[in-house]
């Protein structure tokens, strides 16, 4: 039987979940994010040749703000005591376009995996942001999250078993 959903009470009402008896424990969250481009665009990208500035360096804040706000943007997600974010970009021509990829670590009682794919999201959102004067065509592919570690259920890779 699969497990209920826990921001549901029995009778179907949303509500946020209970962590009080939960142990506070150092957890981290890996999330990505794709936006497909214009070979044109991305190599402007690469030259700092976008006229809004630095789109990798404003992506960054991006994300950094995003994952620090996500608890205001997602209606039963948990405050989360952030103790890192980390965000890397990768410029891939065979894309063509940018992959954001978020590490948030914390330590609380429930996990960032919200944060970094909230900050993954933020990143790529930025970066279309930046560049759709010249490629109103880009589009983000996928925000998924990678591996999440810590809490009761430990490790959890993709592609791994639930």
């Amino acid at each position: 039987m699969a497990e209920p959903l826990t921001h549901f009470d029995p009778s179907g009402a949303a509500r946020m979940v209970a962590v009080t008896d939960k142990p506070e424990t150092a957890r981290a969250a890996v999330a990505e994010a794709r936006v497909r481009m214009a070979p044109a665009t991305l190599e402007r990208i690469r030259e700092g040749q976008i006229g809004k500035g630095d789109v990798l360096a404003v992506a960054r804040l991006a994300a950094i703000a995003g994952a620090k706000q996500t608890p205001q943007l997602i209606p039963l997600c948990h405050p989360v005591r952030l103790t890192g974010i980390d965000v890397d970009f990768a410029l891939e021509p065979d894309l063509p376009g940018v992959r954001a990829t978020v590490r948030v670590t914390a330590v609380d009682r429930t996990g960032p995996e919200m944060e970094a794919m909230t900050a993954a999201a933020a990143a790529a959102l930025t970066i279309y942001d930046m560049c759709k004067a010249i490629d109103r065509a880009m589009a983000i592919e996928s925000v998924y999250l990678v591996e999440k570690s810590g809490g009761k259920s430990g490790v959890w890779t993709r592609g791994s078993a639930p």
